[in-house]
């Protein structure tokens, strides 16, 4: 199913390269949303996409750019739903089904605090839904975005450069 998603869109990315860093923001938003991500399978595609970086003349800062700024900016709406719907949560269907999701996750943000963010990032399953419940359980506003600024940055240089140093190296 993913090369299905996967292989048409780094064409178009190809075919399109002045609008890349707009589509990779947007992919990158989507799937930091929570209840969005598990159905948005970007992170493989970013990696597609710095192999594209690699092997043609498309800018690597402008898509670094795209990507972590979604990433920033979809984890925060996420901690700002998760604020803002705290007490609603608990009433979802889905979540009195399996309680136990919202206070494992409020136990990891907890003990964990900023790194939780921080590698929440990384793990695909949860990347959208630590920020929400790091909102849901008020982290600290600033600490929550310095943990989300940085591992955006570094989430974004991880999926996009192995691919875009690859490739240079074995072209060039």
């Amino acid at each position: 199913m993913f090369d299905s998603v996967i292989q048409p869109m780094l064409e178009f990315v190809r075919e399109h390269e002045a609008w890349a860093p707009v589509i990779v923001f947007v992919l990158a938003f989507l799937e930091s949303i929570v209840g969005l991500s598990l159905a948005v399978p970007s992170t493989p595609l970013f990696v597609g996409v710095g192999a594209l970086i690699g092997a043609s003349n498309i800018g690597f800062w402008p898509i670094f750019a795209g990507v972590a700024a979604g990433g920033f900016i979809g984890d925060w709406v996420s901690y700002w739903l998760g604020f803002h719907l705290k007490d609603k949560v608990m009433e979802w269907k889905a979540v009195k089904a399996k309680p136990q999701l919202i206070e494992r996750t409020k136990g990891f943000v907890e003990k964990w605090g900023m790194a939780a963010v921080f590698v929440g990032r990384f793990v695909s399953p949860i990347r959208s839904f630590v920020p929400f419940v790091a909102g849901m359980f008020q982290m600290p506003f600033w600490l929550f975005q310095i943990a989300n600024l940085s591992s955006a940055v570094v989430w974004a240089y991880v999926l996009l450069a192995p691919g875009a140093k690859l490739l240079r190296d074995y072209v060039g």
